[in-house]
């Protein structure tokens, strides 16, 4: 994954971004391992589904979870796996294909202790 620093993109208040397997990030934002990790599973979420699947998917739920309790954002399925696993440094080693299929279900929320995560 490539990572390029520009105070341009990220928008707003996120700190990073993951456009199609490249990672922008703000200057000055420090890299964890668990950020890093985070946007490698999204990665390899892009690369299972295709990049464009991946992105009307996360487009579609994001629209149908802004009708839905809580936060659009971090009730989408494939943020659900990516911050459930962001500090399980080995977690793709071990990941099986489509596990955000598993999150997809309105009732899973994460637990209280990563919704402060950032992203």
């Amino acid at each position: 994954m490539k990572i390029v620093r520009t105070r341009h993109i990220p928008f707003g208040h996120f700190s990073a971004i993951n456009l199609m397997g490249i990672l922008f990030v703000h200057p000055g934002v420090y890299l964890s391992n668990e950020l890093i990790n985070h946007e490698r599973i999204h990665t390899r979420q892009m690369l299972e589904l295709g990049i464009i699947f991946f992105y009307l998917i996360y487009v579609i739920e994001w629209l149908v979870r802004l009708i839905m309790r809580g936060n659009a954002y971090r009730n989408i399925s494939f943020e659900r796996e990516a911050y459930a696993h962001q500090r399980d440094l080995n977690y793709l080693k071990h990941r099986r294909p489509y596990a955000w299929i598993s999150r997809m279900r309105s009732g899973s929320r994460l637990p209280k202790d990563n919704r402060k995560s950032t992203d």
